[in-house]
Order: structure tokens, then C-alpha cells, then sequence
């Protein structure tokens, strides 16, 4: 789970990165990028504090049924990197078709 996690990140970044060099959807990938970068490091804070016998993502939903800010955040983020791969990649793929 976390190699897939971990690969998801980075390739979320060097797109994201890649879209800002070739100045392609700027503003929304500098977000990206944002979101990229901290979303693991506050995720990781807050849960270095979790019970023992929690996992990482018990812990996530758990903070999410109470409210908690950072839980929030994190998932509003990552629903926000999901929805900018499908924008990327569908932008990618009608540069492709059109001649």
C-alpha cells in the first residue's frame, strides 16, 4: 500500500512540475504541487499522536468523523490530486487525438 501511495505522490509531483516548465494549466498545478508537499508532512504529524493498534487510515477517518481540521485537509487534497490527474490526463489525450 504505501509503494503505491509513495508512487502516487511522486509521479502527482513531477507532473505537476512537468505542467509548470511547459506552462500548462499553471495555477492548478502549482496547487497541485502545494498539496503534493504538505499533505503527507501534516498527515505524518498528526499521526505520530494516534492510539496503539491504529492504523494510519483508522486514525484519518476517525479525525474526519470529528471534524478535525488537518483530516479534512488531507482528504480535500487528495480528492483534489485525483480530480487534477483527470483533468491532466484528458487534456494530455485531446492533444493527442486533435491533428
Amino acid at each position: 500500500m504505501w509503494i503505491i501511495y509513495y508512487t502516487f505522490i511522486l509521479a502527482t509531483l513531477g507532473a505537476s512540475i512537468l505542467s509548470i516548465i511547459r506552462k500548462k494549466n499553471i495555477v492548478l498545478s502549482i496547487i497541485s504541487a502545494v498539496l503534493t508537499i504538505t499533505i503527507p508532512l501534516i498527515s505524518i504529524i498528526n499521526s505520530i499522536g494516534r492510539e496503539k493498534g491504529v492504523d494510519e487510515f483508522e486514525h484519518l477517518i476517525a479525525h474526519l468523523q470529528q471534524g478535525s481540521p488537518w483530516s479534512i485537509y488531507a482528504v480535500t487534497g487528495f480528492f483534489y490530486l485525483v480530480v487534477w490527474w483527470a483533468i491532466f490526463l484528458i487534456k494530455r489525450k485531446k492533444k493527442e487525438v486533435s491533428y
